[in-house]
């Protein structure tokens, strides 16, 4: 069933995104906001709009009766969810469904599978994922944590099952502090999560993340678009992209993309999703999957040429995927900055009025940004307010573009980390391509500004 008009239950930058991929397939959309979001970029482009309530997003973005009402006023055939908020819920896509609304997402039963860790793992392990070494499912008490620490061997790392954002994470040095960390784990993980289920994994040194993007039909046909290495981050959340990686060989992408897309094709995948691993001493380790549109997905499209969008939406609407594996051919580099509106130094968020709004331009250069000059970011939401993904023939040229567009990217009104990716963009390390996930904290340690 070819959709005609789409709800899209999100907000910000991947809204309009997704409002612009629906316009270039003739099909209109419905945005729902927050009274916080009235005067939104999407809100303003939208065919229909309808608020859903109040800033909080608990009573608006995470308001699924309000959603639900939304399209059905509107006459809305199919809901997209972006990522973030409700994208990885699997009640709501079964809500969605049971309306007879498409939803533009995975089976919810796979939302479900992958959205529990230990599960997860159980899957992925079935499949044929290489996982990281640790306990095969929760574990209950003290007893089982050093059964489990014997055979893995310190260190290790508490996880919490329903854990994100490194919340319900705990790192164990040696056994004397098995019991108290674990402790704390659970409390944080029944804090954050309303769920104290732990399990255990060998912790890692010194690891990179790389993630694959894959797509599937839902009907046993599935591809692999390469990879991207998100090892720059802070605290758990990521801060640059980029695709390929600067260490991958041709060879590995093709087995590890081989083995990915096979376990999506076998699980009967529907969708787009990203398989993610701890990558060290030339072996990948599963750690999860996201059963939605990455933040990151831009970089892939510069280098595919494919809009992931509007993939989705075919997929959603029965149309199957629109290439086979060796129809796909990755070519150029690209990298993805996420710009914050948040001091560059200290983090602190900085919301506000934009006084002043200049996007780089020129070849190459595309910001996915939902700000206009006389905008108030609101206080309520996540700090990203930008996106600058920028592609070159080689990394080489890429990074020289990516330096030219940050010199030109303004933001008058409030702090942004700008100042920050132009800073790390200079650094010997990124440029040679030589970062892990603990890279950025410890650079940030050792150079104060």
């Amino acid at each position: 069933m070819a959709i005609q008009k789409l709800l899209i239950a999100n907000r910000g930058e991947i809204a309009l995104r997704i409002h612009r991929a629906c316009h270039e397939m003739g099909i209109k959309t419905v945005a729902v906001h927050s009274t916080a979001d009235t005067d939104a970029m999407h809100v303003r482009l939208a065919d229909e709009t309808v608020c859903i309530g109040p800033p909080p997003a608990g009573e608006s973005y995470l308001n699924i009766a309000n959603i639900i009402s939304a399209a059905e006023v509107t006459h809305a055939d199919a809901i997209h969810p972006g990522y973030g908020f409700l994208s990885e819920n699997a009640q709501f896509a079964e809500i969605v469904e049971s309306h007879g609304l498409i939803w533009v997402g995975p089976k919810p039963e796979h939302i479900r599978i992958m959205g529990d860790k230990v599960e997860a793992k159980r899957t992925a392990a079935k499949l044929g994922l290489p996982l990281v070494p640790g306990s095969e499912g929760p574990v209950e008490g003290p007893e089982e944590a050093r059964a489990v620490a014997a055979e893995t061997g310190y260190p290790l790392l508490i996880k919490a099952a329903s854990g994100g954002g490194g919340r319900g994470m705990k790192i164990v040095r040696e056994e004397s502090e098995l019991d108290s960390q674990m402790g704390q784990a659970r409390s944080e993980a029944k804090s954050a999560f309303g769920d104290d289920t732990v399990y255990i994994e060998k912790y890692l040194g010194d690891p990179r993340h790389i993630e694959f993007q894959v797509f599937g039909d839902g009907n046993g046909n599935a591809v692999h678009i390469g990879e991207r290495d998100c090892s720059i981050q802070r605290r758990h959340q990521k801060v640059i992209e980029e695709a390929p990686s600067p260490v991958i060989t041709p060879e590995q992408r093709e087995r590890m993309g081989g083995i990915v897309a096979k376990a999506m094709a076998d699980m009967g995948y529907r969708g787009a999703g990203t398989i993610e691993f701890l990558y060290e001493n030339d072996e990948f380790y599963f750690i999860e999957m996201n059963t939605r549109l990455q933040v990151e997905h831009p970089v892939t499209e510069m280098i595919s040429g494919l809009d992931l969008v509007r993939e989705q939406i075919r997929v959603a609407q029965g149309d199957g995927l629109s290439v086979t594996q060796d129809q796909i051919h990755l070519h150029g580099h690209a990298i993805e900055c996420r710009i914050n509106a948040e001091d560059p130094q200290t983090f602190t968020p900085s919301p506000g009025l934009v006084k002043n709004f200049v996007a780089p331009g020129g070849m190459h250069v595309r910001v996915d940004s939902g700000l206009y000059a006389g905008y108030k970011v609101p206080p309520y939401y996540d700090s990203m307010i930008a996106k600058l993904i920028v592609y070159g023939t080689t990394r080489e040229r890429c990074i020289m573009r990516l330096k030219r567009a940050l010199e030109e990217f303004v933001v008058e009104g409030m702090k942004t980390t700008v100042p920050l990716h132009q800073r790390i963009v200079r650094t010997e390390d990124f440029l040679a391509g030589d970062y892990t996930i603990k890279w950025l904290e410890s650079w940030l340690e050792a150079n104060p500004e």
